[in-house]
């Protein structure tokens, strides 16, 4: 089968040839329809990943997917051959990754049901941006009218938990670059959004809007310690950059460092959202499978949230 590999790391991301996995016992192997680019997979290729988890190479990148049930392992039961499914490879170490024809993913975690209503291309992107944004959101306990700073609004990640805060009826501050990026953030939902440049003066740019502090800061981007002295005391910060309590020694808040583990009552309800039009899966790209390296490269130039690569 096709697959994006890498040889060794760091390297550069191609699509080569390399046997179709098996099925182990509880496995599902699915026919991959659509997947997409998480920062992940950038890291990896990049070798910022090897000091924290194991590599086996040729390393087939990707963790979201979209496709059909091709076989089942032994003592395999729930899902059945031809069940449409999308979820995130979940497996403790890299190597076995979803940007590839097929790809083999545990029936017990990160995978779920959709249903014909959703697109295999909106289904292969919101497993890990979206279960990210929703365990970022309730870490850092936000409520109606409570007001948060979401900083990596153009992200993946960014742009699902801009919708979802504001679904919360959250008062949202999203940071993006004037222009595009701005107009981006601000069609994501048709509740209002306040959107900041962090390249410029961004804690005056805050305290504008909130004098007294915002009560919660979703760190996907940016520095830490700045976006934390923004926060009311008592606030809350939900970091995916690693982030922990120890980098606001003395400061009256409180840091919850994120990783996403994506299970099957998540993505239903991310699905069901998606279905009904409540939450909308920016993909701003789509590439061919065979084009993958033009979609690693436009995901280092910075092009906006969820890139899109069909498999099949």
């Amino acid at each position: 089968m096709r697959a994006v590999t890498l040889e060794s790391v760091p390297s550069t991301p191609a699509v080569t040839e390399v046997d179709i996995p098996r099925p182990e016992a509880g496995e599902l192997l699915v026919k991959v329809a659509a997947a997409s680019l998480n920062g992940i997979d950038a890291a990896t290729a990049a070798g910022y990943t090897q000091a924290f988890m194991e590599h086996r190479f040729p390393l087939v990148l990707g963790q979201d997917f979209a496709g059909t049930v091709e076989a089942v392992g032994e003592g395999m039961d729930g899902f059945a051959v031809g069940d449409a499914v999308f979820g995130a490879v979940m497996k403790p170490f890299l190597g076995a990754g979803s940007l590839a024809e097929y790809v083999t993913v545990s029936a017990g975690h990160g995978v779920a049901r959709y249903s014909a209503g959703l697109k295999a291309e909106d289904a292969g992107a919101p497993a890990v941006a979206g279960t990210t944004a929703l365990e970022s959101l309730n870490a850092a306990t936000l409520a109606e009218g409570e007001t948060v700073l979401v900083s990596g609004a153009t992200g993946g990640v960014g742009a699902l938990a801009v919708q979802l805060a504001a679904a919360r009826g959250a008062k949202v501050i999203a940071t993006a670059r004037p222009g595009t990026q701005t107009d981006f953030v601000t069609g994501l939902t048709e509740a209002e959004v306040h959107v900041v440049d962090f390249t410029g003066d961004l804690p005056a740019q805050v305290r504008a809007i909130a004098p007294d502090g915002v009560d919660a800061v979703l760190h996907l981007a940016g520095d830490g310690a700045v976006l934390a002295g923004l926060l009311r005391p008592g606030g809350q910060l939900a970091s995916t950059t690693g982030l922990t309590q120890d980098a606001v020694e003395g400061q009256d808040v409180t840091v919850h460092t994120i990783m996403a583990k994506p299970n099957a009552q998540t993505l239903t309800a991310l699905a069901v959202q998606v279905v009904s039009g409540a939450l909308r899966v920016p993909v701003t790209a789509t590439y061919p499978l065979e084009r993958a390296t033009e979609a690693f490269a436009a995901f280092g130039a910075g092009t906006p949230c969820k890139i899109a690569v069909t498999c099949s």
